[in-house]
């Protein structure tokens, strides 16, 4: 059974990937995920210097997701390349790497060290922060800064495939991916996670320090499908999709509308297995629906 898959040039040995920001820099999960199964490990958001983070309570479980605060805690990139990607570097396993910041000059140095570094197969950008010097405006919501966000990475990136992780808070997510696409992305990432919160009665008080957080998990997973259906159907360009999935089924779901990889995110947080689980179930679960490879499957929804 063939399970490999290309995104773009890039050619992957499985379409499961871990999602950023719930597998950390891919080493510490190694207890519970052999690394080398995985098609690519996509790392926890990167930025130029540390950030600490927000005060806990930080997550919260919640019907059919969990809630998270996290505010982009990282080590900072140089400690990233010193400490982690020789690390990552020395095994088998391709390595994405996610950076974010708050203007372009930023997004390009990040781009520039991370280029020199080697050792990494693409850039996921994640635009879900303010641009502070303009206004505050975030990069994911407006078409003219995802398109420059986008081109003033790829000036940087040579031969790194660039990719752009695109926020479901918008009224169009195809005009988005037209900006990505005009900015010289090489495949989007779709979706990212909603704003939202939690209260607690007894002390009539927000359940997340941070009042609200990012909603992820299986409630968010029929939107995430429609937005990757919509962009591959309007968009020639690779899409990665992410936003609920806990099973291979979910994973063919995705691939079906016309993913042609995943991210797994949430699901780790109840079982951090459930990466390694979902790859080895893939093959038989390909022959059950008829399929001989993943390739079969990505598009093949019948409408």
């Amino acid at each position: 059974m063939d399970i490999t898959t290309n995104i773009g040039k890039i050619k992957l040995k499985n379409p499961i990937m871990s999602a950023s920001g719930t597998f950390s820099y891919g080493l510490e999960m190694q207890e519970w995920v052999k690394l080398d199964e995985i098609g690519a490990v996509v790392t926890k958001g990167l930025s130029k210097k540390p950030i600490m983070g927000n005060p806990p309570p930080r997550i919260v479980e919640t019907s059919c997701g969990m809630l998270n605060a996290i505010g982009l805690e990282n080590i900072g990139v140089d400690a990233f390349i010193k400490n982690k990607l020789p690390i990552l570097k020395s095994g088998s396993t391709p390595v994405v790497v996610n950076i974010f910041a708050t203007s372009y000059d930023d997004f390009q140095d990040l781009t520039d060290v991370l280029v020199d570094a080697g050792g990494i197969i693409a850039l996921e950008i994640n635009v879900s922060c303010p641009n502070v010097k303009e206004g505050g405006i975030h990069f994911g919501t407006n078409p003219k800064s995802i398109e420059k966000v986008v081109s003033k990475v790829k000036k940087k990136a040579k031969n790194i495939p660039v990719w752009i992780k695109l926020s479901p808070n918008v009224t169009d997510i195809v005009e988005m991916g037209k900006a990505a696409i005009n900015g010289g992305v090489d495949g989007i990432v779709a979706i990212n996670t909603f704003p939202a919160m939690s209260v607690d009665l007894k002390s009539r008080s927000p359940m997340l320090a941070n009042v609200t957080g990012g909603l992820s998990g299986p409630a968010i997973k029929p939107i995430a499908l429609k937005s990757v259906w919509e962009l591959a159907k309007n968009l020639d360009i690779p899409v990665i999709g992410v936003g609920g999935i806990n099973t291979v089924e979910d994973v063919l779901g995705f691939l079906m509308v016309g993913a042609s990889a995943v991210e797994i995110g949430t699901a780790t947080f109840r079982n951090p297995e459930t990466i390694s689980q979902i790859i080895s179930q893939l093959p038989e679960k390909l022959k059950e629906y008829g399929f001989k490879s993943v390739n079969e499957v990505i598009g093949s929804l019948e409408i």
